[in-house]
């Protein structure tokens, strides 16, 4: 889920069977557990005397308007106010944003965020003449301006990544149209946010007598119950209910591709593709050979597949048995201060600095911990306001994987603090490409540590279950999701249209491919067709494949920081603190891992048998 973050400290105040087994109205939860927003606005009037003061502000941009390229001087001092307003603006949507997702119900929230939506634009309108203005800046001119304003080198990879980007650039007239048109071109998505989370009727589920609502938090934990009859249940009732609006989100996803599509053709990009991985000046390649390299390697896949057959005993794998237990028995529930405390020792590799930061997280109130009635459901890192701190929104379930996503996000947190810190606020925000880098090392690294702690051979299972799980839903589950984003994207550029009813059949064809369905590995029940209206992401065109192209690099610098010099972890530490300073495939070959090469993909794939093989030998041991 990009991206920045941080946490806070808590105390448990009620068990977290509790937590699980209800949905808190959120003004039951101590203030302890919930993000204190005020860091950023005092008060929601507060909020709005800025926004009204930026409304006034941001009409100075005016004056520099074809002075662009007249003197060095002028230059910086335009581009200064450009980013200083930025800043600002992003601070007042962070707020916003985040007000809403603690209870998407509240309208007063979601007004707050549109009426951003449209100060955002009309700035853009604002400022759609300047970079037009400066691509008319020859290479030599930009040279001699940066020889002459030393100031000017805080821009100088902005500057000259917008000259390579001439050809997908248009006139001032064509930019103010395009600024205008992002009124509409995110309507599907706010569509599709606001009935998911606020307004979808979900199923009730009956667990232990109980009549449960099944909300998407409710889902995630109902569908990794040690009862194969409420998992299947929890499958049979959630996706019955998003196929019972299946034209609706159809037609939603359906907008989202022809608005891609419209800014694709509009910057003269030959795809849709193209102008998704431009922004960080990625190879469509990078994207075409990771879906080639996991589709030949699907062999890995269902060996994993058929370990967890073994280990659950069943006469045949489902696709609802996927996020079940993989050992009978073993506690794997953690309340938030023992994953607080793991997490922390866990990060011990990476330096005082790091760790004493992460407790400031945790200690501070940058976390919203529970889930709570119309909050947001999933997890996040929000770390774009620079002068405050990273935030993290969480619906944590006392779970190993809530530990494990705790990580994850304060990795985000962490790439953000450390980034804002250190660079100019023109470069602290960094690429989709490289965000989940520091994420998923975290989870390597909490791994190692438990594994380390852990000799029980039932627990290990279970831990080294949970790296093949993550492997499962980072590596493979998020390359299918981008080879279906990828066919649905080329659908729509031929010109075919597409309703919820193609979603379904080419998301279940692919969905069975990957897991074996036809050769009896794992059957994809019917029912699997609705997933992909389940999946927010496919909203953000092209965004999924770096979770997995992240997932192989992190698997080759977390062997950096666990068994490397100091120099390999220092080196880490620098691509944390670079923002966009280069390119992301240039910062991750500083850290030390090559992503135009094929090995992070291979040491990827070694690192998967060889868990797979231990846990093999383990189950050998204990006669299974």
């Amino acid at each position: 889920m990009l991206n920045k973050t941080k946490l806070m400290t808590a105390m448990l105040l009620f068990s977290s069977s509790m937590a699980m087994s209800q949905m808190k109205v959120r003004d039951e939860l101590p203030d302890k557990y919930k993000w204190n927003l005020t860091d950023l606005y005092a008060t929601d009037e507060a909020w709005k005397q800025e926004k009204d003061r930026l409304q006034t502000e941001m009409q100075k941009v005016a004056q520099y308007k074809g002075k662009l390229t007249q003197s060095p001087a002028t230059l910086l001092e335009a581009l200064e106010f450009n980013a200083n307003l930025g800043k600002e603006m992003t601070r007042l949507y962070s707020y916003a944003s985040m007000k809403s997702d603690q209870d998407t119900r509240v309208t007063k929230y979601a007004g707050m965020k549109q009426e951003l939506g449209q100060l955002f634009s009309q700035y853009g309108a604002l400022v759609s003449y300047m970079e037009p203005e400066l691509l008319t800046l020859k290479d030599e001119q930009l040279n001699s301006f940066l020889n002459q304003e030393k100031g000017l080198a805080t821009y100088k990879f902005y500057l000259t990544d917008l000259l390579r980007k001439r050809a997908h650039k248009g006139s001032e007239d064509v930019e103010k149209v395009l600024a205008y048109s992002s009124l509409m071109s995110g309507n599907a998505a706010n569509i599709y946010s606001t009935f998911s989370n606020a307004e979808f009727p979900y199923g009730d589920i009956e667990v232990d007598g109980k009549t449960v609502k099944l909300n998407a938090s409710n889902f995630s934990l109902y569908r990794a119950s040690e009862n194969r009859d409420i998992r299947k249940k929890a499958f049979d009732i959630y996706f019955g209910k998003l196929n019972e609006f299946q034209r609706t989100l159809g037609s939603t996803l359906y907008g989202n591709l022809n608005s891609a599509l419209f800014y694709a053709k509009a910057r003269n990009y030959n795809s849709t593709l193209e102008a998704a991985l431009d922004a960080g000046n990625i190879p469509t390649d990078v994207y075409h050979n990771l879906v080639k390299n996991v589709n030949s390697n699907l062999e890995t896949f269902h060996r994993y597949l058929n370990l967890r057959k073994r280990m659950m005993g069943v006469d045949q794998l489902h696709y609802y048995d996927l996020y079940a237990p993989l050992v009978d028995k073993v506690d794997l529930s953690y309340t938030v201060e023992e994953s607080i405390d793991n997490i922390l020792k866990s990060l011990k590799p990476l330096g005082k600095e790091y760790v004493d930061v992460s407790k400031k997280a945790f200690n501070e109130r940058w976390i919203d911990m529970y889930p709570n009635e119309g909050k947001r459901s999933g997890a996040y890192s929000n770390g774009s306001a620079y002068d405050v701190h990273p935030y993290i929104l969480m619906n944590y379930n006392g779970k190993y994987n809530d530990m494990s996503t705790l990580t994850h996000e304060l990795g985000h947190t962490m790439h953000s603090y450390l980034t804002n810190k250190k660079q100019h606020v023109a470069n602290a925000d960094y690429s989709i490409f490289v965000a989940e880098v520091a994420s998923t090392l975290n989870e390597e690294l909490l791994n190692d540590y438990m594994l380390k702690q852990i000799k029980d051979d039932k627990t290990r299972l279970a831990i080294l279950g949970n790296y093949l799980e993550g492997a499962k839903g980072t590596l493979y589950r998020q390359t299918q999701f981008a080879e279906f984003e990828l066919m649905i994207h080329d659908k729509v550029a031929k010109g075919e249209a597409l309703t919820g009813e193609d979603f379904d059949k080419m998301y279940l064809d692919l969905t069975r491919k990957y897991y074996g369905h036809d050769k009896g590995i794992c059957i994809v029940d019917e029912n699997v067709k609705s997933e992909w209206s389940y999946i927010p992401h496919f909203y953000y065109n092209f965004y999924v494949y770096q979770y997995a192209t992240s997932y192989t690099a992190s698997a080759a610098l977390s062997e950096k920081v666990l068994n490397g010099s100091d120099n390999d972890r220092k080196k880490y530490l620098d691509f944390l603190s670079s923002g966009s300073t280069k390119y992301p495939v240039e910062l991750l070959v500083d850290a030390g891992v090559d992503m135009n090469s094929k090995e992070p993909f291979d040491l990827t794939i070694s690192k998967i048998n060889k868990v797979i093989t231990e846990m093999e030998a383990i189950l050998t041991r204990l006669g299974k």
